[in-house]
């Protein structure tokens, strides 16, 4: 890779991690991901993290403890290595989908509760309604967007 090739991929580097701010993730969590995205293997370890992005490796720790709590990375060791590698898998956005899907669920049970609580005819009961119904109705898109993802693949991969 040349040198103005390194420079303008550092750059989409902290652009990318900017727009992940934006949608709410913590910046230093964004950058180490972004770099795992553009890395060739798609893992790096604490030590090349923290020389590519030019920050401690306990920013990294911390990046990583962020990154693992929410599925975007995983920890893994190459057998009779000492260091963990970091790795973003090809469907990483695919398996976080099927987990927002999984805690859309979740809120879906809960919101019933609180309408139980509260009565459904009151105010809170119809805000709370209102939210149960927004949280279904994204789940039984999700559903169809992931089959007509799915078949995306399948056809992709049948074309290939």
């Amino acid at each position: 890779m040349t040198q103005d090739q390194d420079v303008r991929l550092s750059q989409f580097v902290e652009d990318f991690a900017s727009t992940m701010v934006t949608a709410g993730v913590p910046r230093m969590p964004a950058r180490v991901f972004s770099a795992l995205m553009v890395s060739e293997s798609g893992r790096l370890t604490a030590a090349e993290l923290s020389e590519r992005l030019q920050v401690s490796a306990a920013a990294v720790s911390g990046a990583i403890q962020y990154l693992e709590t929410v599925h975007l990375v995983r920890r893994t060791r190459e057998p009779g290595s000492r260091r963990d590698q970091y790795v973003v898998e090809h469907d990483v956005w695919y398996r976080v989908t099927m987990d927002q899907d999984a805690l859309l669920g979740r809120w879906v049970e809960q919101l019933d509760t609180g309408m139980a609580l509260v009565g459904r005819d009151s105010e809170v009961g119809a805000r709370l309604a209102e939210t149960q119904e927004f949280f279904s109705f994204l789940r039984e898109e999700m559903t169809h967007l992931i089959e007509r993802w799915e078949q995306r693949k399948r056809l992709r991969s049948t074309a290939s």
